[in-house]
């Protein structure tokens, strides 16, 4: 019975695409996408970064890594980073 409710746990996994991509919040409005890259490239090789570019999405950010676990590595070391007087909020 064990085993079965593993087989149906395993089933339901999300896709390994969803948990690369990390969400960044309470970014300075002015960083660029090469400091972003100075500061997540350093835990892992990056797909994408997309910075928010209206109004609303101001200070935020995904970020797209290759590996998964380059991708937690990341959201645990700079979630409450400081960048240009701000903490970073990170999550997967």
């Amino acid at each position: 019975m064990a085993a079965s409710s593993l087989r149906v746990a395993a089933n339901m996994r999300l896709p390994p695409e969803v948990n690369r991509i990390l969400f960044v919040k309470c970014l300075p409005y002015k960083i660029s996408t090469e400091d972003m890259y100075d500061i997540f490239g350093k835990y892992g090789a990056i797909r994408q970064i997309r910075l928010g570019n209206t109004n609303q999405t101001r200070g935020t950010a995904y970020v797209v890594y290759e590996d998964l676990f380059e991708a937690k590595g990341a959201c645990e070391s700079l979630n409450g980073f400081q960048v240009a007087g701000r903490y970073l909020i990170v999550r997967s």
